[in-house]
């Protein structure tokens, strides 16, 4: 399996086509945990769909992705369609799947891994199987270069200062719990201290 590891411009976009497709490569997304598998179809284009446990370079998608009308009731299913030709939006992450639990002519009943059960259209359709790459998330970080590099791709804030660790007048919270200093002066104070935010208006739940 070739496991290639793109540049951090690698945004793919999930995508359903309703032409066979066979696994060109295993490819990796730095903004998610679980490897992409890269569809070539019989039309000529590829597009991306997360990789189910088991799949490799040359299997076919074949039986794979169906519609939820085709799919038998007890079934484990991920990326799954909120609305038809939506894109798989739901059970996208590693080790993450969603069960069938009943099925009308027209609605579908699935049973999602917060055991949250969501009824959506049986036109929609999801994969048979399980994501792969269950455990990434548990992997330690030994370096923090790696962490900021990480963050910094999903567009998160890395790293941070704890409130513990800071000083009181530079607690962003405020307030008397924290111990900063108030930057408002009292209307009681003297006329010598009454410089800049005086005077401030209440606001809030008064207790």
């Amino acid at each position: 399996m070739n496991y290639r590891v793109p540049n951090y411009a690698f945004t793919p976009k999930l995508i359903y086509k309703n032409v066979e497709g066979t696994v060109k490569d295993i490819v990796r997304d730095p903004r998610r945990d679980a490897p992409l598998a890269e569809i070539a179809y019989s039309d000529n284009t590829t597009s991306h769909l997360v990789a189910l446990e088991g799949m490799s370079v040359g299997s076919s998608t074949s039986g794979v992705v169906m519609k939820l009308s085709t799919i038998k009731e007890g079934s484990t299913i991920s990326n799954i369609e909120t609305y038809p030709n939506s894109g798989p939006k739901l059970c996208r992450a590693p080790g993450t799947f969603a069960t069938v639990v009943s099925k009308t002519q027209n609605n579908c009943t699935i049973q999602l891994p917060s055991k949250k059960i969501k009824k959506i259209s049986t036109d929609c359709r999801a994969m048979i199987g399980i994501p792969a790459g269950e455990g990434m998330d548990e992997k330690p970080f030994m370096k923090a270069g790696v962490k900021y590099f990480l963050m910094h791709t999903r567009g998160k804030h890395y790293p941070t200062t704890s409130g513990v660790s800071k000083n009181a007048v530079d607690h962003p919270h405020g307030g008397s719990g924290s111990g900063k200093r108030r930057k408002q002066v009292g209307k009681s104070a003297p006329p010598g201290q009454k410089v800049g935010s005086f005077g401030a208006s209440r606001s809030g739940r008064r207790k």
